[in-house]
């Protein structure tokens, strides 16, 4: 037989297979040796009593043999010999995931990275944390992945009425991700996991005749009639195509520019900027988790205050929001047991975002705290067009380049410093890798930015106990949330309303907004195209 049955256990309980059981054979009134086994369908923590608890929802096999979960399956083609090729310019999740599809569909994609490969990659980035060098080709933005790969690796979405988020989850177990991903309420891989999944899908895509090229900078869109039939890149070289896939990513400016000098269409979009808000994790952990934690048991085990040990409770995260004077200020992207990171991706710029390993067993604890950005708030850039957005996000992080200590050094404050405007006498210890200074963040925000983020805190300070704390430090900026800029695309097909055959896909487009939305926004593009070029 086998039966759904709902569990509600202490943290200890949930991470023993052999008390599940107990708990299994209590409920049921049954033998726990009838119990062949279990598997986990959903799982989350509830943290709002005094004793955070764990909900299970389980299939339970009794009397009968277990059968492990099944995995959806995936037929990709064999398709060297296509003869439809589509050209991806961009190797993030939604092109990654366009390339997967269409092989799935029996078309041959070309993928165009600008940045280097994984391995390669890594270079850069350490140049750029230890020595404040960006490499404006290769970096947290740019590369095999995209900014996914070096991302905190999350994985929930509120997107789900744009794709089939099951199956992009199954397709990141497919490729080496853990199957916890598949009933986790806020499913988490891990920066330091990523790249070899991105790997083992680059493999594939090869393996099955699709073609991956780095280092090629596409710079231009070859058009015949109104049609784009390639692109050029860089070094001189064209790339022709049955249709073209653009997924730069949201950073990627200089297609942004192209687009505009071209007068191709463009349009604003809504976007956030603010600042990333550094906590010790264990301060976290003590005002979600209602106990004191000692800081060496981040991630592994905590204690009560009284002696009670409780493995299987992660680090702490919270997401935070507050209506302040008409606008949005809410926590993006938290990343417990993390790290900050520099994600510039030009000389003179200072850009922040954050992200965790798979244990999370970082001692801090840190998130965008962001403000919502219109076109109305902008308007000394409205000369710009629709590039208003783009400017501005840009000039804030240049001031705090300005402002901060050189070579990356960003400008912060301490929290509570940061909202009577006093300059901080010292910074607490911060992840932070390029190093912080400083200086008045009021120097480098926006007024109507800088003003909610100070009400805003504040008010997190009520609702979260201790989190308007002095031990904290608030770094600048946070600017990179989402693309300032949509490309459009026609609802139904998918294409550029000027540019036939184009298909502005994920982040960079402005329809989709991390990992798995993205994914989704990409498969969502190869459909139609293999229905365009194939009628299937």
């Amino acid at each position: 037989m086998q039966k759904t049955l709902a569990l509600r256990l202490v943290p200890s309980e949930a991470a023993n297979d052999q008390l599940i059981r107990e708990h299994i054979a209590r409920s049921e009134g049954i033998n726990i040796a009838g119990i062949s086994g279990f598997m986990i369908l959903k799982q989350s923590i509830d943290a709002r009593g005094k004793q955070p608890r764990v909900n299970l929802s389980l299939k339970v096999f009794i009397n009968e043999p277990f059968q492990p979960r099944e995995l959806l399956p995936f037929y990709f083609q064999d398709v060297a010999g296509a003869g439809h090729r589509v050209i991806i310019v961009g190797a993030g999740p939604a092109g990654l995931f366009a390339a997967l599809q269409l092989i799935q569909k029996g078309i041959k994609p070309v993928i165009l990275e600008r940045g280097k490969d994984v391995r390669a990659r890594r270079r850069d980035l350490a140049i750029l944390n230890k020595e404040g060098e960006v490499n404006p080709e290769s970096n947290y933005c740019f590369g095999e992945g995209g900014a996914g790969t070096y991302s905190d690796g999350k994985l929930y979405t509120r997107s789900s009425k744009r794709g089939d988020v099951i199956r992009i989850l199954n397709l990141f177990v497919h490729f080496g991700a853990e199957e916890k991903i598949l009933y986790e309420s806020h499913p988490h891989i891990g920066t330091n996991k990523l790249p070899q999944i991105i790997i083992a899908m680059r493999k594939k895509i090869q393996e099955c005749g699709g073609h991956f090229e780095f280092e090629k900078k596409v710079i231009d869109l070859v058009t015949n009639n109104g049609s784009i039939t390639g692109v050029k890149t860089a070094d001189g070289g064209i790339y022709n195509g049955d249709a073209v896939i653009l997924a730069t990513g949201h950073s990627a400016r200089d297609i942004f520019n192209l687009f505009y000098s071209k007068k191709w269409a463009l349009a604003f979009k809504p976007f956030a900027l603010g600042v990333r808000v550094e906590h010790p994790q264990s301060l976290i952990d003590r005002a979600q988790y209602h106990f004191t934690l000692p800081n060496e048991s981040i991630g592994q085990t905590h204690s009560s205050g009284k002696g009670l040990k409780t493995p299987g409770l992660p680090p702490a995260s919270y997401s935070l929001v507050q209506q302040v004077e008409g606008k949005g200020v809410f926590s993006f992207c938290m990343c417990p047991g993390g790290i900050i990171a520099p994600a510039a991706t030009g000389a003179g710029e200072i850009v922040v975002n954050g992200w965790s390993p798979s244990r999370r067993n970082n001692p801090y604890a840190n998130s965008g705290i962001v403000v919502t950005v219109e076109e109305k708030d902008i308007q000394a850039f409205k000369k710009h067009g629709p590039l208003a957005g783009l400017y501005f996000q840009q000039s804030v992080e240049q001031t705090a380049f300005m402002i901060g200590g050189g070579k990356l050094v960003a400008p912060a404050q301490r929290l509570v410093d940061f909202t009577t405007n006093k300059i901080s006498s010292s910074l607490p210890a911060c992840s932070y890798l390029p190093g912080v200074h400083a200086a008045s963040l009021q120097e480098v925000l926006p007024g109507f930015i800088h003003h909610r983020l100070q009400l805003g805190f504040k008010e997190y300070g009520k609702k979260l106990r201790g989190y308007l704390t002095n031990e904290a430090v608030v770094v600048a900026t946070e600017s990179r949330t989402s693309s300032p800029v949509r490309i459009p695309r026609d609802p139904n097909s998918l294409q550029h309303p000027q540019l036939k055959n184009l298909y502005p896909c994920g982040e960079g487009a402005g329809y989709a907004g991390g990992i798995v939305s993205a994914a989704m926004d990409g498969e969502k593009v190869a459909k139609s195209i293999a229905i365009h070029l194939t009628h299937k």
